[in-house]
């Protein structure tokens, strides 16, 4: 009896898990092909999620905590824990800490960031994992592209925009304006991440010369009042504007004046302090928001 009672419960986990990895591939084959880029909600912080269409995966930024590690597991299958590429913006707290559990619990296999220097713990420990985690590091100068990072024959590419210069070994006190802006582009759509640049920033990458007219922007610096200059939104043209800030935050994040500025260009904003996780899903030729 004990050991028919057995194989039924061993033939109900398997079902189990035929049903897991089938509903895994429909969801998988749904977004085939297509590019799927979420916002999550992290709190009072950024991290964004993007899925290309040959299913590499790439981290931008971590938030504040580990909330990140649930989001995560909310989009990829439960026996992937491989990342091909992390971005860290700048070394914030509110940027890098949820980037430090990240390191612990999956198996990066690129990371690209600044390397300024940043006397805090959270920078601390996160030289500590750069050391043990074995990925390939590569520091984040503009003109450097995620197709050199990230194998992949699918037409989409991730071009970094800022910093201008290579700022490796550089002490800041306030690394806002060090941000890491990249300009993702997969066909006739486009995402523009700016990490948390203010005004000086935005006005440099208007200046440069580079392309950075968007369909979406992901606000600077959690919808500050020190971003998002009319120079810089009108030379972004973002029909859609997300916010990554938590709710009731101490800043008083987003700005009224920021707001007004978005709304002035037509852009539609989304909140992840109102909106949760705002994802967004392109098939190269339009974007759909989920």
């Amino acid at each position: 009896m004990q050991k028919r009672t057995n194989f039924i419960a061993v033939i109900f986990i398997v079902l189990i898990l035929l049903n897991l990895l089938a509903w895994s591939a429909v969801f998988e084959l749904k977004d085939a092909g297509k590019l799927k880029v979420v916002f999550f909600a992290v709190g009072q912080g950024d991290a964004a999620f993007i899925e290309t269409p040959g299913q590499n995966q790439i981290l931008i930024d971590g938030g504040p905590n580990a909330r990140v590690l649930e989001k995560l597991g909310e989009e990829m299958p439960f026996w992937d824990r491989t990342i091909d590429l992390i971005i860290l913006t700048h070394p914030e707290q509110d940027h890098i800490a949820g980037l430090l559990e990240v390191l612990k619990r999956y198996k990066v296999e690129n990371i690209l960031w600044t390397a300024v220097v940043r006397d805090t713990a959270e920078y601390k420990e996160w030289q500590n994992l750069l050391k043990t985690e074995g990925a390939r590091v590569f520091i984040a100068e503009a003109g450097e592209t995620g197709l050199k990072m990230v194998k992949s024959e699918k037409p989409w590419n991730l071009a970094i925009l800022s910093p201008r210069e290579n700022l490796s070994g550089k002490i800041m006190r306030d690394s806002n304006d060090t941000s890491v802006a990249a300009r993702l582009v997969f066909g006739q759509t486009s995402f523009l991440f700016t990490g948390d640049l203010e005004k000086r920033g935005e006005l440099e990458l208007v200046n440069s010369g580079a392309n950075i007219d968007s369909d979406v922007l992901k606000v600077a610096h959690h919808g500050s009042k020190t971003s998002t200059v009319p120079e810089f939104i009108s030379a972004v043209s973002p029909e859609f504007a997300v916010i990554s800030a938590g709710k009731d935050n101490r800043y008083g994040h987003p700005h009224p004046q920021t707001l007004e500025t978005l709304q002035q260009y037509g852009a539609k904003i989304l909140r992840t302090d109102l909106d949760g996780d705002v994802t967004f899903v392109s098939d190269g030729l339009a974007i759909v928001v989920q």
